[in-house]
């Protein structure tokens, strides 16, 4: 069993911002698969097959309890999991799959680490853009993408379902390897 969680904040009025890049790639998975989701783990969730999918309603900065919630639940391990989220030290549009490491500046990851224990788990950084020098990096990431930004969301989206995909078919040396680069 693998799980596919979206890093994000669950109010209507962050759905199109930065910070909330994991749950807009997750849900261009759903769509595509036609899954709904159901409240449960604190969270937006779902299973298809052996694959579940999980959008916390905790906010970002607490993510790691609904993940862990999860994991203990379906008695998952760190290796099990995939969590996509926004990077704000790569260029929009860029994907890069991480086997581990620390949570570099990211309060949701930061939450996860702590939740489950270590720092060794896959993670999908989908770039948003660097942070201009005039700019604080919270104000960044709780900015809304232009409306140019979220028509090239939509194909990041599509070609993210193709990265997952390859993630769970053949893990993450594979993912990496067809991946890992600028896709916009």
């Amino acid at each position: 069993m693998k799980a596919i969680i979206g890093l994000g904040n669950p109010e209507e009025k962050y759905k199109t911002t930065r910070h909330n890049t994991g749950f807009l790639m997750v849900d261009k998975i759903l769509e595509k698969e036609n899954i709904i989701l159901k409240d449960k783990f604190q969270s937006f969730f779902a299973k298809k097959g052996d694959v579940l999918y999980l959008l916390p309603k905790t906010y970002m900065n607490l993510s790691g309890k609904a993940v862990i919630e999860m994991m203990n639940f379906y008695k998952l391990s760190n290796r099990d999991i995939l969590v996509i989220y926004d990077d704000a030290t790569i260029e929009f549009g860029t994907f890069r799959f991480k086997k581990n490491g620390s949570f570099g500046g990211h309060n949701g990851i930061k939450s996860i680490i702590n939740s489950i224990g270590t720092d060794d788990f896959d993670r999908l950084k989908v770039g948003i853009g660097l942070v201009p020098k005039n700019i604080a990096i919270d104000n960044f990431v709780l900015s809304n993408f232009t409306k140019e930004e979220l028509k090239q969301i939509e194909t990041m989206g599509k070609i993210c379902t193709k990265a997952v995909s390859c993630w769970i078919s053949n893990g993450i040396d594979a993912a990496q390897n067809n991946f890992n680069k600028k896709v916009i």
